[in-house]
């Protein structure tokens, strides 16, 4: 695989584990957990070099103790359109609630596109910050997240989530 020069990543510390975190020119294209599913080839993240991500830095470590509701970065969402549609409705789904599988597939007018919109939801390359940890199956309970429903869990405590 050639590197593209635009693309460039570092690796940072979280109470979550090691984050990974990819930026294509100014934007942040990806953010993943050690072990997640659908994680890209390590090739794919460019070349290491922290300077584009200093103001990520500061809004995860401010969302990691609990002082930031809201991220305000500049995002470059890689997929399909029914993938940026879904993402883009997760960014919509508030600090501390949740929605189910069903309720993002109506909210995107396909209603029995539930089972789309969960795969879409776990091939989200931006974890945390478009919040896929927010989702959760039809009766209310934990189902699958690509960094794992301990992470899930622990994120959804974080928010003060109550189930």
């Amino acid at each position: 695989m050639t590197t593209r020069p635009d693309v460039v990543h570092t690796v940072i510390d979280s109470p979550y584990g090691p984050l990974t975190l990819v930026a294509t020119g100014a934007a942040l294209s990806g953010l993943y957990m050690v072990d997640q599913r659908h994680r890209p080839s390590e090739e794919s993240f460019g070349a290491p070099d922290p300077r584009p991500f200093t103001e990520t830095i500061r809004q995860l470590g401010a969302y990691f103790d609990g002082e930031l509701t809201d991220f305000d970065l500049p995002l470059r969402l890689h997929g399909t359109a029914f993938q940026r549609s879904v993402w883009e409705q997760l960014r919509k789904i508030p600090y501390g609630e949740t929605r189910s599988y069903g309720e993002l597939a109506a909210a995107l007018g396909k209603p029995g596109a539930s089972r789309a919109v969960g795969l879409a939801n776990g091939k989200n390359p931006i974890g945390i910050i478009v919040p896929c940890h927010r989702v959760i199956g039809s009766t209310g309970g934990l189902t699958g997240y690509g960094g794992g429903l301990e992470r899930k869990q622990r994120l959804l405590t974080l928010e003060a989530w109550r189930p």
